[in-house]
């Protein structure tokens, strides 16, 4: 197969936040053209990101849909394979939300109904393997392509109602290992990044800015820096693991907390 002249990165959840981030980032010169899926909440920042990337000299196509929908994955690759050739995907960044809150006992009134399990599982974890085959399948991925997850830390601590979050976080980071070796068999590398809380465009609609007060001064007694991460610098740092140097990282949980030392659970958790 030839190698296509031009590369590409697959970013589900684009445009907004994280997500947004990283396409420009990546699309830093040389850079990568730049495919991805948002669900259409933020059309301002899309119609920012395609005149930002066209100004580093990289096209965006932006496509409106549930990525995390497994009944739309295999429409979702069709789509893709309409605008990027076989081979020329090197970076695949999986970038979705959409999580439920609550409690796993109703004693508050709010106890996880089994939609609530599936569609976050869906959208945080399955999806990553999903997409992950779908591409392989389609015989997508550039030579040693670079697959992406984005995790917290909540799977490894506690807060009072993101329970549901933190064990979807937990079956990514299985996920993320046993596909490092089924698809570094073929060249690639699989990577799971995790970083603390960054402020992003959904974080301050759903928390105001009291909220947001609040969680900064929670952060800056929790690491050394004194501050939150940025998604600035979450983007550098998913840019990083496209570089040659960074080809030995596989099946890792990479950690971008900046030192966080204490628990959420300690700070944050109200009492009963």
């Amino acid at each position: 197969m030839t190698r296509p002249a031009r590369q590409w990165a697959l970013v589900l959840g684009v445009t907004a936040g994280t997500g947004g981030s990283i396409a420009r980032e990546v699309a830093r010169d040389p850079g990568l053209d730049i495919i991805g899926f948002h669900r259409g909440n933020f059309p301002d920042e899309a119609a920012r990101l395609i005149a930002d990337v066209a100004a580093l000299g990289h096209r965006a196509a932006l496509i409106r849909g549930d990525a995390g929908d497994p009944a739309r994955i295999s429409d979702c690759v069709a789509e893709v394979r309409n605008v990027v050739p076989q081979g020329s995907i090197k970076l695949f960044v999986h970038s979705l939300s959409g999580a439920s809150l609550g409690h796993f006992l109703d004693d508050r009134g709010d106890a996880f109904h089994p939609k609530q399990f599936e569609k976050t599982f869906n959208n945080l974890a399955h999806s990553f393997p999903y997409w992950a085959r779908a591409l392989h399948e389609a015989q997508l991925f550039a030579p040693e392509a670079r697959l992406v997850g984005l995790t917290n830390v909540l799977h490894h601590q506690m807060l009072h109602n993101l329970g549901l979050i933190a064990a979807a976080k937990a079956a990514l980071e299985s996920y993320v290992r046993y596909l490092s070796v089924e698809l570094g068999r073929h060249g690639h590398r699989v990577n799971l990044l995790q970083f603390g809380t960054v402020v992003t465009p959904a974080l301050r609609r759903v928390m105001g800015p009291g909220a947001l007060a609040r969680l900064d001064e929670i952060h800056a007694r929790m690491i050394p820096a004194g501050r939150m991460c940025t998604v600035e610098e979450v983007a550098r740092m998913v840019r990083l693991l496209t570089m040659d140097e960074t080809t030995w990282f596989n099946g890792a949980l990479i950690d971008f907390t900046g030192g966080m030392t204490q628990h959420l659970f300690d700070l944050v958790m109200p009492p009963d």
